[in-house]
């Protein structure tokens, strides 16, 4: 949605197409729907998200399609084939980590990176938003990048790293709008994501721009978004090393993230521009 926003503020006209039905056949039980709507909105180009609606929407030859894949349809061995059928029959594929791109494959001349943006954050004083939260002035508190009944995320490993820190409490980002959310990041003390598999995780990317240290495993593109930013730390699936990085991170304050993100143009209105110059190339 923040995407399409941003698109519209760049003179795109939007509109969508959700698939509600579940699995393989509910994307092919869409295919009437989506040619419907093909006629009455008329569409100049279909930005699909997601491997499997990338392959819904090459159903139809109408209208040029271009696909954005955001990680578990390249990380998940079932659904990867058929991301890789969106990719051969699509116009253009926009990937969110070079990762993807290699498990992918190489589409030379029809792919992209181009990880997804994020919104400015209003930023609140640590000390307020403590407040606020009602926080323990003598506790650390850690967020977790997900729900803990999410398996992606690997949850029993980032408790088995937290019983290593004395005086910590982790939180469950789940249930949260986007003010709270952006509370919450202003309010910790780091960050921490276990994840099995992640795309470019937005996530770490608000709470780098919140200034929140960041304590991470090797996944989706959150070494290369956190390299040289002092007080993040991207460790090995130990919760030792986990652990130590966490008394690091919760300790040292607040980092210059923000400055990696408007380097690396990973703001909305940024991403939109790249966007809406390959919707010109291919339209």
């Amino acid at each position: 949605m923040e995407q399409a926003d941003a698109l519209r503020r760049s003179g795109v006209v939007v509109d969508f197409f959700g698939v509600t039905g579940k699995g393989l056949k509910g994307y092919i039980k869409a295919l009437s729907h989506l040619k419907r709507k093909i006629v009455e909105f008329a569409p100049d180009i279909i930005h699909a998200h997601y491997g499997l609606c990338g392959l819904l929407a090459n159903l139809q030859h109408r209208v040029p399609v271009i696909t954005t894949y955001h990680g578990s349809d390249i990380n998940e061995k079932s659904v990867l084939p058929f991301s890789r059928i969106s990719m051969l029959l699509s116009k253009h594929n926009i990937f969110v980590s070079k990762k993807n791109i290699d498990i992918a494959g190489s589409w030379k001349g029809r792919c992209s990176l181009i990880p997804c943006g994020i919104n400015l954050p209003v930023i609140i004083p640590k000390e307020h938003a403590r407040d606020e939260l009602c926080f323990m002035p003598n506790r650390r508190y850690i967020l977790f990048a997900g729900a803990f009944d999410n398996y992606v995320k690997n949850y029993p490993l980032a408790k088995a790293a937290m019983d290593l820190v004395p005086g910590a409490s982790l939180i469950e980002l789940k249930g949260y709008d986007r003010a709270g959310v952006t509370k919450l990041m202003c309010a910790a003390d780091a960050i921490l994501m276990t994840s099995f598999t992640e795309g470019s995780p937005q996530v770490i990317k608000e709470a780098m721009a919140c200034g929140l240290p960041v304590v991470s495993v090797d996944v989706g593109d959150v070494a290369e978004l956190t390299a040289g930013v002092e007080g993040c730390h991207v460790c090995d699936r130990e919760p030792s090393d986990l652990a130590e990085a966490l008394e690091k991170a919760a300790g040292f304050g607040r980092t210059e993230g923000m400055k990696r993100i408007l380097e690396r143009g990973l703001l909305n209105d940024v991403v939109a521009r790249k966007i809406s110059d390959i919707y010109i190339s291919v339209k």
